[in-house]
């Protein structure tokens, strides 16, 4: 389920905590916008052993958006076959989705700085939500996190 800090107008973090476990959980943070074609933010993955951080992922307006493809899991609240998956252009943060027969959703958020360096890293945690509600909830969430209110421009 998602929760935020403040009220929707002042959304400042969207947090995703797992239905099977609290202890796992994704924060969207720290957004600044630098200009009309680009959106940054911060993503930390908390699970127990890991604790990792992706400053200033990029979110570009012309991008296929991580808000659309939420979007797309909740109209399809009744399941799919398989593994479905989004990734951001820089390739540093990659979301895939997968549906348990429960109703319940796995969401696999990896995060990969650099993906490209010698030496980088890799992280993953899996959260898992109830396919109606917490998945719209959340959608919502980042919906307003990553297109609402821009006072907070850069």
């Amino acid at each position: 389920m998602s929760t935020h800090d403040v009220g929707l107008d002042e959304m400042t973090e969207v947090v995703v905590h797992s239905q099977d476990n609290p202890a796992v959980r994704v924060r969207f943070c720290d957004r600044f916008r630098p200009d009309e074609d680009c959106v940054h933010y911060a993503i930390e993955a908390c699970a127990p052993g890991l604790n990792a951080r992706v400053d200033e992922v990029v979110a570009w307006i012309w991008d296929a958006d991580l808000v659309s493809f939420l979007e797309e899991l909740v109209r399809d609240f009744r399941g799919w076959d398989g593994e479905r998956v989004w990734q951001n252009n820089d390739h540093d943060f990659t979301l895939s989705a997968v549906f348990r027969s429960s109703g319940h959703v796995g969401l696999t958020w990896t995060l990969r700085p650099w993906p490209t360096a010698a030496g980088g890293w890799e992280g993953s945690v899996t959260t898992w939500l109830e396919a109606g509600e917490q998945m719209s909830t959340l959608a919502a969430d980042l919906r307003h996190f990553l297109h609402g209110n821009w006072s907070d421009r850069g």
